[in-house]
């Protein structure tokens, strides 16, 4: 994201530019969420939860998304006074996000390269308590979350048998490059930039996404799939 002289950027703490970035250049909400302390012991989640999740980054608490704003100003005081929050961004109202596997996202990341579909950004996030494995999050046009389940139907997959996530009203992702627990940062495998400022509808990324999760999913059959003859 290219810088300008209305708005220096050197100097600053780096999680303040990327959610000034968010704000000024993609017009987002954000909010700030947790941190990690370190210094006096084990690094540790602002929360107090010895037992935290998400060490560092998830919400400081219920009306996080109420909070969220898309002011530069705001969001430029809240990274001044407490450079070391990380970068939630609200899902539902901008944009949703399809949520798999990092192998299966690349995988089909790949075809859709092939195929010269129109891409908006992509997340890598690392693996969190009780997952393994990164995770690419593909953002799409809002609404969905109610379209999924069918739209897999369609294809011949019955809900809950593909590990893909639809995440939009309510929810929220944690931004590049804030830190996920202690030893990795979400980042981006596909920045935003001027040429995926318009979102793909789900629809349009549905079928390589769902090609590839399948793909990760094996020996599990699309319904209706002819089983392969034994020997």
């Amino acid at each position: 994201m290219e810088e300008t002289p209305q708005t220096p950027r050197s100097g600053l703490p780096p999680l303040l530019i990327e959610a000034v970035s968010y704000v000024e250049d993609r017009h987002w909400e954000v909010a700030q969420g947790c941190w990690l302390i370190e210094g006096d012991g084990p690094a540790r989640c602002s929360c107090g939860d010895p037992r935290c999740e998400l060490p560092g980054a998830h919400p400081t608490g219920p009306e996080w998304r109420r909070k969220a704003s898309a002011g530069p100003g705001i969001v430029r005081k809240w990274w001044t006074e407490n450079p070391e929050g990380s970068i939630l961004l609200p899902t539902g109202r901008f944009f949703d996000v399809l949520d798999v596997p990092e192998m299966a996202g690349c995988l089909a990341l790949a075809r859709m390269e092939r195929l010269s579909l129109q891409l908006g950004p992509v997340v890598s996030t690392p693996a969190t308590t009780g997952t393994t494995g990164r995770r690419l999050l593909f953002l799409v046009l809002p609404g969905v979350v109610a379209k999924l389940p069918e739209m897999l139907r369609r294809l011949g997959w019955a809900p809950g048998r593909l590990d893909m996530v639809a995440r939009g009203e309510g929810d929220w992702i944690v931004g590049p490059s804030s830190r996920v627990g202690l030893f990795s940062s979400a980042r981006w495998a596909r920045p935003p930039s001027e040429m995926n400022r318009w979102l793909p509808d789900a629809q349009d990324l549905i079928s390589p996404l769902a090609y590839a999760c399948g793909r990760e999913a094996a020996p599990l059959r699309p319904q209706g799939a002819p089983a392969t003859a034994g020997r």
